[in-house]
């Protein structure tokens, strides 16, 4: 005699009712599985179709944006060209003198001559006007 305990006792074999029945429960929730799967596919396509609009709808905002900005800083460099030009020159004598005529001021020396049918114009207007922005 030994003092092992006896050996376990195999399990009893499934019938074949038993295992068929197990698969079914199996195949039962795959279904489920499925469905719930499928469900977060179509989500997912749904927000990639949605990121990929907004991302071409930004691209094409930004590219109008981008050239609006490039349009007015292009004016505004040209506006800052002219008001350059406009402060050299009113630093210049010979540009103040034919301002001072435009204004219609006259040199000490000078004579003035008018013609007979010379146009009636409003002190200023005898010169060209520099717009500055």
């Amino acid at each position: 005699m030994t003092d092992l305990p006896p050996p376990p006792v195999p399990p009893a074999r499934a019938t074949w009712w038993q295992r068929t029945e197990r698969r079914f429960q199996r195949l039962q929730r795959l279904p489920l599985t499925m469905m719930i799967a499928s469900l977060l596919a179509g989500l997912g396509i749904v927000q990639l179709s949605f990121q990929l609009v907004n991302s071409a709808y930004r691209s094409v905002t930004w590219s109008a944006q981008t050239r609006e900005t490039l349009a007015r800083t292009a004016t505004l460099e040209q506006d800052v060209r002219v008001l350059q030009d406009a402060v050299k020159a009113h630093q210049d004598p010979t540009y103040l003198r034919a301002l001072a005529r435009c204004r219609g001021f006259v040199a000490v020396g000078e004579r003035v001559v008018v013609a007979s049918d010379a146009p009636e114009t409003p002190p200023g207007e005898n010169c060209k006007a520099l717009r500055v922005p």
